[in-house]
């Protein structure tokens, strides 16, 4: 007997050999067959969607969940636009913490609105005595105070005030770690959004580092959340490459660094597992700290790396030797080059040709680049939100010719590269049909179209957040499409993406959606 059959529904399975079915049986959290194969079966449970489109659940590959939690219950400066108006905020938040020099935490923070940085003196002028630390909403910069300013170590760099990626590691350092039940909540919150939106799996970019890591034990936060019932979808943890350290293995082994005892990619169960180790080569565009290949235009600088280029291969070319798949930051064209050089360098070493090391964000590829990415079998995991919110501003800063570079579609397709879809939430929205607009129609919220060439179809964009999702993560055998033995992951959607028109696509409802063959919100039958 079947657990559940969906019947009377459209469902675009995202398997070639069955791309249409219109019932799916469920057997204790797996698919167990489609169309005729079930509908003669008895079943505990029937239910009819009523003409629902489904399709498989949504794999947001690059997600930051505790960040994303934490900022939902934070005071917010997101679209104040005036210094005055800012610094209001401040005070009030300040006003609200009773004891004397304890931290306050602002979110929503980006100079563009405010035509320039805040600085630590104005934020003297209201923070009455307290440690004021205010996230860049890239997460690549804060702005801090005097007090902060004060305790961090000599020779910190910083302009007024504004401290840009390892500066910015460094304060937040001075407050870390939170607890595991804080993380634990916080990241449960961000769960729910995520399953709200058709998301019933992700990848959590970064735990227990310096720019976005929480806690040393953040692992443990994941482990919590999900004992106690916190965690409703599929969660694979990238871990930051600064937790590394030098190990004394075999040499046969050929092990320079690694976690302790080993630990590396494909540690866990369906629910909750160990996934890539991250690595940052460079910082952010919206914080201006990319690391592009000549500079911005209208600015002096080209961005920066996070370390000098040798460190940074060394770091990679070593993850990749201790057996871990990479997931390696690069937003900029000079970044993208100092991470495929490594990843040359560590294939030729020791060849794993299965590895599938992805470079996150690959948000400005030159056309000399995208052959390299193929040849080395590197996936591309980016956050077309990114262009549909900040494109005006992103073709601005990189020019003309530049502009068609960014955040890549067609090209990368074309080239055989595998396109894989993400949000970087809570840096933007974290929609994932909203960005599978983006992808087909290459146009911001203004209109302005961003290297239309690189537009893609509703079906490619599509596969980008289901089956290439799923094979960024290793998840292939279990997840991606709807596939008789497969997990039943699965997303009821109010329309049909592939039908109406692509300006629409965003505003489809996400109608409930299905983790272990569960609708989300019910308990096992």
């Amino acid at each position: 007997m079947l657990c559940t059959r969906l019947t009377n529904a459209r469902f675009l399975t995202m398997d070639p050999d069955h791309p249409v079915a219109h019932d799916l049986g469920i057997w204790r959290g797996r698919i167990v067959g489609l169309d005729e194969a079930v509908t003669s079966l008895p079943a505990h449970e029937v239910i009819d969607l009523q003409g629902a489109t489904v399709l498989p659940g949504f794999i947001d590959a690059h997600v930051h969940l505790a960040w994303t939690g934490f900022k939902e219950k934070t005071p917010s400066i997101a679209g104040r636009t005036g210094i005055d108006e800012v610094l209001a905020v401040v005070e009030e938040a300040v006003t609200r913490k009773g004891s004397p020099g304890a931290w306050v935490s602002i979110a929503g923070y980006d100079q563009r609105a405010l035509g320039r940085h805040l600085t630590a003196a104005e934020l003297d002028t209201v923070s009455h005595g307290h440690k004021v630390f205010m996230l860049h909403d890239s997460g690549h910069g804060c702005v801090v105070n005097t007090a902060v300013l004060d305790l961090l170590p000599a020779g910190t760099p910083h302009d007024s005030g504004f401290l840009a990626e390892g500066a910015m590691g460094a304060a937040r350092a001075l407050r870390l770690p939170y607890s595991q039940e804080e993380l634990a909540q916080a990241i449960g919150r961000a769960a729910r959004t995520c399953l709200a939106e058709g998301v019933t799996a992700c990848a959590e970019a970064g735990i227990g580092g310096t720019l976005f890591g929480h806690s040393p034990v953040e692992l443990g936060a994941y482990q919590l959340a999900s004992e106690k019932g916190l965690l409703p979808l599929r969660v694979q943890l990238m871990v930051s490459a600064d937790r590394l350290r030098p190990v004394a293995a075999h040499e046969a082994d050929g092990i320079p660094r690694a976690l302790d005892l080993g630990l590396r990619t494909g540690f866990g169960g369906d629910r909750l597992s160990v996934g890539a180790l991250k690595i940052y080569t460079d910082g952010g565009m919206m914080a201006r700290t990319a690391a592009l290949g000549s500079p911005y235009e209208g600015l002096d600088h080209s961005g920066q790396l996070q370390d000098d280029p040798d460190v940074l291969a060394d770091t990679i070319v070593d993850g990749h030797l201790a057996g871990w798949q990479l997931a390696v930051h690069a937003i900029g064209d000079r970044a993208a080059d100092v991470a495929l050089d490594a990843l040359e360098r560590a294939q030729r070493l020791r060849p794993r040709p299965g590895a599938r090391h992805r470079v996150e964000h690959a948000g400005l590829i030159r056309p000399d680049q995208l052959p390299r990415f193929a040849r080395l079998g590197v996936s591309a995991v980016v956050q077309p939100n990114f262009l549909r919110y900040f494109g005006d501003d992103y073709a601005a800063i990189m020019g003309e010719e530049r502009a068609p570079w960014l955040y890549r579609g067609r090209a990368f397709l074309d080239h055989g590269i595998t396109l894989v879809g993400s949000s970087d939430r809570p840096v933007t929205d974290g929609s994932p049909l909203r960005a599978v607009q983006f992808m087909v129609e290459r146009a911001s919220e203004s209109g302005r179209l961003i290297g239309p060439d690189e537009g893609i179809t509703v079906d490619e964009a599509l596969r980008a957040y289901t089956v290439a999702g799923a094979f960024a993560c290793h998840w292939e055998d279990s997840l991606g499409s709807l596939t008789p033995g497969k997990l039943a992951d699965l997303v009821v959607l109010g329309d049909d993406p592939r039908r109406i028109d692509m300006s629409r696509i965003g505003d489809i409802e996400v109608v409930t959606t299905y983790v272990d063959g569960r609708e989300s919100g019910k308990s096992a039958s």
